[in-house]
């Protein structure tokens, strides 16, 4: 019941509509009603509303009042065309067709022709003057209403539809005469009959109640639920139902149907796009039976309908102010439109078409900035392979990080560097990598795993380097030892080329061309707006984007952890370093270091190590800094376990175990050992590491203090100005950030009076605990700032191992609809997301100016950029070629606001 307790109206005829219903009438059934309003030839119908359908999926059954509603609009509809559903001698025959809030294009059902019978099909040969017209489209009722309403297996149906053509000896349905489709009906009414164990339904009005039913049915079909998660809709939506009266694109070579776009939706481009096929239903051009003709054919075929659906085509797109697609039939010489909608395009045409509005004057510059995305301009970022191009799969993997790359199979991180080294290109193939494979994995041009998923090791590394990456491509048989994979009868040998796409997942043999990307050579500075066809993209990427940075409010960083990211960053519009990770200092060369750190029996040898390792650390971040002169740096503090600095335990194992044999053990391998067996952690992501370090291991977040200070003030004795800010990890208590920032303050000073400089180096914290995050307010007397560490906060709020998770189950979550998306990739709004909200509250109750940003993989997430506005973070960050993506959306995320408070 409504709230003015007046009975609900489940059903709306076409004149009572308009364009802003979609959430009651679908976007179909809004869209016909907004066309009928504006005076175009739309046929008589109504539309059952969404409503009808959630009491129908609630319940099992149509609301009562449904009924009683049909049966009112489809009398005024047999008035308004003078003629009755079903009638003998002159049948009104309507068209069922299902019609979402969100363009779910195939993946629910329709049914044409409804109204035909026996009887009837008499009588519509008669008043069309067509015998074979009539019952072509009672074939293609009993057809259509077997598969979709009585669930009859569609491909009987087309057995007996090629046996009929072949019989006759043509091959193509327009061919078969009316005496073929007579004995065609009859076959379509048997397998019916045989199949269904019912009769095909005589009587018109149970045709259409069974119809609206199966529409409704449809909503819930498999493939329409697969859909609607890929494409992140709320499965509690509900479709309508359009009731249409037909019109016949199959009446002979002046009729015909067709789809039609008012801008090319690949390239964007303005011209005369679209598809016409004589003779024919609308059905017919989706299911490709018969080849159609382009459509500035239909000029020389009908020039009448041609020019007047190419004003209908102008009217709708400066109605809309968008691109329209449209459904169009033409019944003998009269054109009806049938559907319009905005139309799906491509990234490339979405940004085209929305400054081309702009330039029209058809829209603004903020509402050409909401016509686009980050997914978008991402897709035009990542380089592709040639579609053209003659391919050999071999298999398919998770597309962890997009992209196309073409290079030598190499099985470990030391080929790799030495391959590169040489000016091969070369493909990293591991079973999954690790700290260990850094190296090699910058050198690679791509990342090939047969284990992980989106948010492991090797993907999120990728990711941050924009590598292309394919992980756990399982058909792959890897075998390191032997250097080569498996997959089937084909073996790739070290050396051999393969093809990886980082955008489908796909792994090919051998070479594919690549197509390099024109909006990355913008971004670098490498190309400028011109007048070819990637030059006019080029040209409307920098004009959006250039709006979005005027609009926005948070700041976007980037996730860099040397200078050559960090100068990339800077390029791609980065407004500092939101995380270095200083972890990835201590790798290659200088593990002997931090192992005889980790080795280190007495202070002085710790002290040492930590002297070793203080002057590589400190020309490290004079280069960061130099790099980034002006602009923030957040340096995090040594975080991950001790144990991902040495090597593998079971490979030492075996090598002390070998060497003990041959009785030549290595004094620094058995000690190696032991140290390996005394760090070894059940759980080490849960262990010590981060803070904890800093507090039991005596000097090493004072060493890379001091090299951070000593850093800054030789930078700002070079008249530079360095903007340094450090970030303890995985703080859970005020207590423990409160010791290590004492420890720190001290050494900052020391350096300031060593150097004569006045250092402002700010200290803060990542909040990556659920309770780091519930005592924010406690946190934030000792942090000048937070940012927020979303992979881990996930991981905890959840007590999900990313490195395991996605592997074993997060699949059958996906399915099972259990997540729209995985947590990793988009914040979990409802629980992540409500810790996040509540820190930023309460941080900025104790410390009103404290600085807010995020630094997890989510801060280059489209979705989750929006959060982050909300909430009202600072800034986030996110890798160098995220960084144009988090723009955009934070750009999106602020003119969406505003629009939001005018209304």
């Amino acid at each position: 019941m409504s709230e003015n307790n007046d009975p609900q109206k489940f059903v709306y005829d076409f004149t009572e509509g308009n364009k802003d219903l979609k959430d009651l009438l679908g976007g179909k059934g809004a869209n016909l009603a907004e066309m009928t309003n504006l005076g175009l030839p739309v046929p008589p119908g109504f539309t059952i509303t969404t409503e009808a359908c959630k009491v129908y999926l609630e319940s099992g059954e149509a609301p009562t009042a449904l009924r009683d509603e049909v049966s009112a609009h489809l009398a005024a509809l047999e008035a308004r065309m003078g003629k009755r559903l079903g009638q003998a001698d002159d049948p009104l025959l309507v068209s069922v067709r299902s019609g979402a809030k969100f363009s779910m294009p195939g993946m629910m059902d329709t049914v044409l022709n409804i109204g035909l019978s026996d009887a009837s099909v008499a009588g519509l040969a008669t008043q069309s003057g067509d015998e074979r017209f009539a019952w072509d489209s009672y074939r293609r009722l009993i057809q259509m209403f077997g598969k979709t309403v009585l669930g009859v297996d569609g491909d009987l149906f087309e057995e007996a539809l090629e046996a009929a053509k072949h019989a006759k000896k043509v091959t193509v349905d327009t061919d078969l005469a009316a005496a073929d489709l007579k004995k065609l009906v009859k076959q379509f009414k048997k397998i019916v009959e045989t199949e269904a164990g019912r009769e095909f339904p005589q009587d018109a009005r149970e045709q259409m109640d069974l119809a609206i039913n199966a529409v409704f049915d449809s909503w819930n079909t498999d493939r329409a639920k697969l859909y609607r998660r890929q494409e992140r809709i709320p499965g509690d939506l509900g479709t309508a139902v359009n009731v249409c009266s037909m019109v016949f694109g199959n009446l002979g070579p002046d009729s015909g149907t067709g789809v039609a776009f008012t801008r090319d939706p690949a390239s964007g481009h303005q011209g005369v796009y679209g598809d016409y096929l004589q003779n024919a239903q609308g059905e017919d051009v989706v299911a490709g039976i018969r080849n159609t003709v382009p459509l500035a054919d239909l000029e020389s075929i009908d020039k009448k309908s041609y020019d007047q659906l190419m004003q209908i085509m102008e009217t709708l797109e400066n109605h809309y102010k968008d691109l329209c697609d449209i459904e169009f039939t033409i019944e003998r010489g009269q054109l009806w439109m049938l559907q319009t909608r905005v139309g799906k395009r491509t990234a490339g045409a979405a940004f085209r078409i929305a400054t081309q509005l702009v330039d029209q004057g058809l829209i603004d510059e903020a509402e050409a900035l909401q016509r686009v995305n980050g997914a978008q301009l991402a897709q035009l970022m990542f380089p592709r392979f040639d579609d053209d191009a003659k391919t050999e799969l071999l298999g398919r993997g998770i597309a962890a990080s997009p992209g196309a790359a073409v290079g030598k199979a190499v099985f470990d991180s030391y080929t790799a560097i030495k391959w590169s080294r040489s000016g091969e290109k070369v493909i990293l193939i591991r079973r999954e990598t690790n700290p260990d494979d850094l190296e090699g994995m910058i050198a690679a041009e791509g990342i090939l795993t047969s284990r992980g998923g989106k948010t492991s090791h090797a993907a999120v590394v990728a990711r941050g380097m924009g590598k292309t990456c394919v992980c756990g491509a399982e058909d792959l048989e890897v075998d390191t030892k032997r250097r080569r994979m498996t997959v089937g009868g084909t073996v790739i040998e070290e050396g051999d080329l393969v093809s990886i796409d980082g955008s489908t997942g796909k792994v090919y043999l051998g070479e594919v061309p690549v197509v390099p990307s024109p909006v990355v050579e913008y971004f670098e500075g490498r190309m400028h707006a011109g007048a070819d066809d990637a030059d006019e993209l080029v040209a409307a990427v920098h004009r959006i984007m250039a709006y979005a940075d005027r609009v926005r409010r948070l700041r976007v960083r980037a996730n860099a952890d040397n200078a050559e990211d960090a100068l990339r960053a800077r390029r791609f519009g980065a407004q500092g370093i939101g995380l270095c990770r200083t972890e990835h200092m201590f790798l290659g060369e200088r593990r002997e270091m931090v192992e005889k750190l980790i080795l280190a029996d007495t202070d002085d040898e710790r002290e040492s190590a930590l002297a070793a390792l203080l002057p590589l650390q400190k020309a490290d971040f004079i280069e960061l800094f130099e790099s980034m002169d002006g602009l923030p740096v957040t340096v995090r503090l040594l975080d991950p376990p001790l144990h991902e600095f040495l090597p593998d335990i079971t490979e030492l194992s075996v090598r002390v175990a070998l060497a003990e044999s041959r009785k030549d053990a290595n004094e620094n391998d058995l000690r190696l050992l032991q140290a390996v067996h005394k760090l070894h952690e059940q759980n080490p992501m849960l262990g010590l590491r981060g803070v904890r370090l800093g507090l039991v291991i005596p000097g090493l977040f004072a060493m890379q203090v001091r090299a951070i200070a000593e850093a800054a003030a030789h930078r700002k004795n070079a008249k530079g100005d360095p903007r340094a800010e450090i970030m303890i990890p995985l703080v859970g208590t005020v207590q423990e950030l409160e010791i290590v920032r004492e420890e720190a303050d001290h050494v900052i000073a020391e350096v300031q009076a060593a150097t004569g400089t006045d250092l402002k180096l700010t200290i803060g914290t990542m909040i990556e605990l659920p309770r780091a995050a519930l005592t924010a307010g406690q946190i934030a007397e000792a942090a000048q700032f937070f940012s927020f560490g979303t992979n881990d906060l996930t991981q905890t709020v959840w007590g999900f191992s990313r490195d395991d998770v996605e592997a074993s189950f997060f699949t059958a979550y996906l399915e099972k609809g259990i997540f729209g998306v995985s947590p990793f990739e988009t914040i979990d709004k409802d629980g992540v997301g409500a810790l996040v909200r509540s820190a930023v509250e309460a941080g900025r109750a104790t410390r009103p100016d404290l600085k807010l940003g995020v630094c997890g993989e989510h801060g280059g997430d489209p979705e989750s950029v929006h959060f982050f506005h909300e909430v009202g973070l600072d800034y986030v960050s996110c890798s160098p070629f995220r960084i144009p993506v988090a723009r955009l959306e934070a750009g999106r995320a602020a003119a969406e606001s505003r629009g939001s408070d005018s209304r």
